[in-house]
């Protein structure tokens, strides 16, 4: 995988944070509210902060964690909006909270719940457990969606 050369560090990525798969090999932050989400990005590349794992190395070389049906992540803020409230499914939520992310913005890239304005329209993923304020726990959607 390797990030698209042509972005432009208008948002910083960070770990678990929305990709989409371009063209070949290229994976880029979601930009438009019907990009299918691939995966999850895999490195920080933050300018802002003075991190960039990908652009400093000059190949832009990168992965990308992709969800199985049956597969879970711990994703930490502010690869997800923090300032939402996520309620924890506690194991017996019959309608889990889907997944999807923000398309543009200040905010493009981070996770939140389907229906957030601005946001994909497509679940990828479904919230199994809120761990902490500022950490979630995602998983595929198995069993989720027909």
């Amino acid at each position: 995988m390797f990030l698209d050369p042509a972005w432009n560090n208008a948002v910083d990525i960070y770990p678990g944070m929305a990709l989409v798969k371009q063209a070949g090999q290229q994976v880029t932050l979601v930009g438009a509210t019907t990009d299918q989400v691939y995966g999850l990005a895999a490195f920080y590349e933050a300018p802002t902060l003075g991190i960039r794992e990908i652009t400093d190395q000059g190949i832009n070389a990168t992965a990308a964690w992709v969800l199985g049906p049956d597969s879970e992540f711990q994703v930490d803020a502010p690869a997800f909006d923090s300032s939402l409230t996520w309620t924890d499914p506690g194991g017996t939520n019959s309608t889990p909270t889907l997944i999807a992310a923000y398309a543009s913005g200040a905010k493009r890239g981070q996770l939140c719940p389907v229906g957030t304005a601005g946001a994909t329209t497509a679940a990828f993923a479904r919230l199994l457990e809120v761990k902490s304020p500022t950490t979630i726990v995602i998983g595929g959607l198995a069993g989720t969606q027909g």
